[in-house]
């Protein structure tokens, strides 16, 4: 009985109601009801489609992560601005950057990741989901990609997810 009164994805219940109550026209005990019952409902009736709970094993370090990939996004889209604007020809390159992480989860947050920092995308994982393969705009060489993105970004997940 409990079970099903239960939140089965507490973290999509958060954001579903806080989502809400941003929505609404001001806070009001309707509103907070009302989203109180979505946030519950719809991870009820979505449930069939989450084949586990995300393994977060330390949650906690999520906000720094974000905070580096906000600043990061800042920083790029200068860079790419800059880019642009110069006379300077970029040198696009493909990276096969090899994966150490082997969370789904944690491999789908580096692409995201990756592709929302400008200049740079996540083209495709292989099948094994041991290699991604990303198109930078302007680099120097595939290890200098390969490095930062190790260092900036899987590191940090690999502390969350493992």
């Amino acid at each position: 009985m409990l079970d099903r009164l239960s939140f089965p994805q507490p973290w999509l219940s958060l954001i579903l109601f806080t989502t809400w109550q941003l929505l609404s026209d001001g806070v009001s005990g309707a509103s907070v009801v009302m989203g109180i019952i979505l946030a519950w409902l719809i991870p009820q009736i979505t449930q069939g489609f989450w084949p586990e709970r995300p393994a977060f094993i330390k949650s906690w370090k999520m906000p720094a992560y974000l905070a580096i990939v906000l600043k990061d996004i800042v920083v790029a889209s200068f860079s790419v601005a800059r880019l642009i604007l110069s006379p300077r020809q970029p040198r696009p390159i493909f990276v096969c950057y090899p994966l150490q992480l082997e969370h789904p989860l944690a491999i789908s947050i580096l692409a995201s990741t990756i592709s929302l920092t400008p200049g740079t995308v996540s083209a495709d994982v292989s099948d094994d989901q041991k290699t991604l393969l990303i198109h930078t705009l302007d680099a120097g060489s595939d290890q200098e990609v390969i490095d930062a993105i190790h260092k900036r970004y899987e590191k940090p997940l690999m502390e969350m997810f493992q």
